[in-house]
């Protein structure tokens, strides 16, 4: 009796032992819990080659040229994540407006098509068309675009026929450089906002 009092005891414990392993997780003990949420990876850079060939293939420029406009940019930001190349017609007296089409550029992604427009008030007048190629600073997905960009105050300069101005949101930076824009570049204050469609009011 003894005997088989030990044997049935032992055949319990191990049903319930096999049972226990048999239950799905409960609140006491979870299962895997999944990794983290995928995330955009950082944006490669453009290297100064590649920006000053862009630069002078699109403009039309020599490389000296390009060279010398964007100097200036990539000492004080260093090398950009993404930029824009298009064109764009603008108008003006006293108060104006721009507007713009073109493709933005990052390395591993396709290209996407962004309009920009946006008025300006100034010391200015006259019309103007041109191609403008903009370096694109912290932009670290596309959509990051989509906003008004500020002008910055005093940043305007003209290298061998290309001006080049800043515009900035929060930490992106975006520095146009645009081909005969001649003394219209330093001559008014306004902003740009960048869509996914042309807009027909530039505010």
């Amino acid at each position: 009796m003894h005997r088989r009092t030990l044997i049935a005891a032992g055949l319990a414990s191990i049903g319930a032992a096999g049972l226990a392993r048999a239950q799905p997780p409960g609140p006491e003990s979870p299962g895997p819990t999944p990794g983290p949420n995928p995330i955009y990876p950082a944006a490669e850079p453009f290297t100064r080659d590649e920006i000053v060939n862009g630069v002078s293939d699109f403009l039309g420029v020599t490389a000296e040229t390009a060279g010398g406009a964007i100097e200036r940019v990539f000492e004080a930001h260093g090398r950009p994540t993404a930029y824009i190349a298009g064109e764009e017609g603008s108008g003006a007296f006293i108060a104006g407006v721009r507007y713009g089409k073109g493709l933005l550029y990052m390395k591993n992604r396709p290209p996407m098509e962004v309009y920009w427009q946006g008025p300006s008030i100034g010391w200015d007048w006259g019309g103007n068309a041109s191609r403008v190629f903009t370096l694109c600073y912290n932009l670290q997905y596309p959509e990051m675009i989509y906003q008004r960009f500020p002008g910055v105050e005093g940043s305007a300069y003209l290298v061998g026929g290309l001006g080049v101005n800043y515009q900035q949101s929060d930490e992106i930076i975006l520095a146009p450089i645009r081909a005969g824009v001649g003394l219209r570049l330093g001559a008014n204050v306004g902003y740009l906002g960048y869509s996914r469609q042309r807009r027909a009011l530039p505010f």
